[in-house]
């Protein structure tokens, strides 16, 4: 992968990534290019061994605030067809590539949060939050609908489909205390704490064994377009392949040995 322009990515020795949003002058606001180095990154990690769990955020006081009004919205103003049906597929592949990624990903949301801003925090597994990370689908406000970026897929199954409906139809912003009461923020932490939080959160998913963590996060999204016998199913065949790791195995010794055990990801 070349070096991104628009955000850092560091790689810890814990095999906890963290990526950060890096244009805090426009409150992180996405460009083309963002969509593009995220989508590509998300692929590199995915196949990244040493990489188990990733953490992402924003720099400055803001996490995302969507996309840039000149860079983007302006541009697709002026476009044809075939480009606005090309920008919205980018979209939904920078998305796709993160819930593909097959390790855990963390949103660190330190700050406010909109628009494309506030679906890349839902693309992530989980939601930790500052108290001024207020968040909202704003595309009403654009003149767009809120099917965007996998939201009207991913939002109904955090906080149900009335929670979901009432924050897509007025595109209104909630603070950082009502979504985590809405379940949209898993936990909300002091700011001096979030990279801390987050970062120590990641480590304990990284610690754990990492295949397994990559079927879980494949069948919770997959076990929505099942029934539950199909979901059964597809969950039987999902252990076996668990059952056949080196992980698995280690767990067995370590109950055995009266030791934690040291998972490898294999």
């Amino acid at each position: 992968m070349t070096e991104p322009s628009t955000f850092k990515l560091a790689v810890a020795d814990s095999g906890v990534a963290t990526l950060t949003l890096d244009r805090p002058d426009i409150l992180n606001a996405l460009s083309f290019e963002t969509y593009r180095e995220l989508r590509d990154a998300a692929g590199a990690l995915a196949q990244d061994a040493s990489v188990k769990a990733v953490v992402l955020t924003g720099s400055g006081r803001g996490f995302c605030s969507g996309g840039n009004v000149q860079e983007i919205i302006g541009a697709l103003v002026h476009s044809d067809v075939p480009q606005l049906l090309a920008f919205a597929r980018l979209t939904s592949d920078t998305v796709l590539a993160l819930r593909q990624l097959g390790k855990p990903i963390i949103a660190a949301v330190n700050g406010i949060a909109v628009g494309a801003g506030a679906a890349l925090a839902l693309a992530a597994d989980l939601r930790i939050a500052t108290p001024d990370a207020g968040i909202g689908f704003v595309f009403p406000r654009v003149g767009l609908s809120a099917a965007d970026m996998g939201v009207t897929w991913l939002l109904p199954r955090v906080v149900g489909l009335g929670r979901a409906a009432e924050l897509l139809y007025t595109g209104d912003v909630i603070d950082a205390t009502t979504a985590e009461r809405w379940g949209l923020y898993n936990w909300v932490v002091p700011s001096d704490r979030l990279i801390d939080d987050a970062i120590a959160f990641a480590e304990r998913i990284a610690a754990g064994p990492t295949f397994a963590h990559g079927v879980t996060k494949q069948m919770l999204d997959r076990s929505a377009a099942l029934d539950l016998p199909s979901a059964l199913h597809a969950e039987a065949y999902a252990q076996q392949a668990c059952m056949r790791t080196a992980d698995f195995r280690e767990a067995y010794q370590a109950f055995v040995d009266a030791r934690p055990p040291r998972f490898t990801g294999k």
